[in-house]
């Protein structure tokens, strides 16, 4: 697996297995004898139900501790005018003169339907380091990339806040 992680992230997915073996678990068993109760478990649905959900969080919690095991721990601060990991990107496309915003995330955040990048997707990786008025080639594979020109960068301050400051 070896993904990418910052503390912060890693400090997030404990408190989501503490919440899952803690409240959630609790929650399944009881669901499970409850529906145990109701009598022939070959026609029971919501018994099947009930140890389904059961069995999705305990699937969970063994993903998220399997990704914190095996996590390559990276710094989420960067320069002063450069670009990393949690910094807002406002970028330019060169083709048409669209501009974009996104936020430089780790793989365990991205998500590119809300502007969250991933720093090992094309974009991602090409935009790391480079600092405002830069143009940027970013490479998708082998026979297609494009150029962007970086507008502005905005950096986050990870605390649980959302601070940020603009350069």
């Amino acid at each position: 697996m070896n993904n990418q992680l910052t503390q912060n992230d890693i400090k997030r997915m404990e408190e989501e297995i503490e919440y899952r073996k803690i409240v959630v678990r609790k929650e399944a068993l009881e669901a499970v004898k409850e529906a145990r109760a109701h009598g022939d478990l070959s026609e029971n649905f919501e018994y099947y139900a009930a140890k389904r959900e059961k069995n999705k969080n305990e699937s969970r919690i063994r993903f998220l501790e399997r990704m914190i095991k095996t996590a390559e721990i990276i710094s989420d601060e960067s320069k002063v005018d450069e670009i990393g990991v949690n910094n807002t990107v406002e970028v330019i496309f060169e083709e048409d003169g669209s501009t974009e915003v996104y936020k430089i995330v780790t793989t365990v955040r991205g998500n590119s339907l809300e502007g969250l990048i991933s720093t090992e997707s094309p974009i991602g990786k090409a935009l790391l380091g480079h600092r405002a008025g830069d143009r940027v080639h970013v490479q998708v594979n082998d026979s297609f990339g494009y150029d962007i020109v970086v507008k502005k960068i905005e950096k986050t301050i990870d605390d649980g806040s959302d601070k940020i400051r603009s350069f």
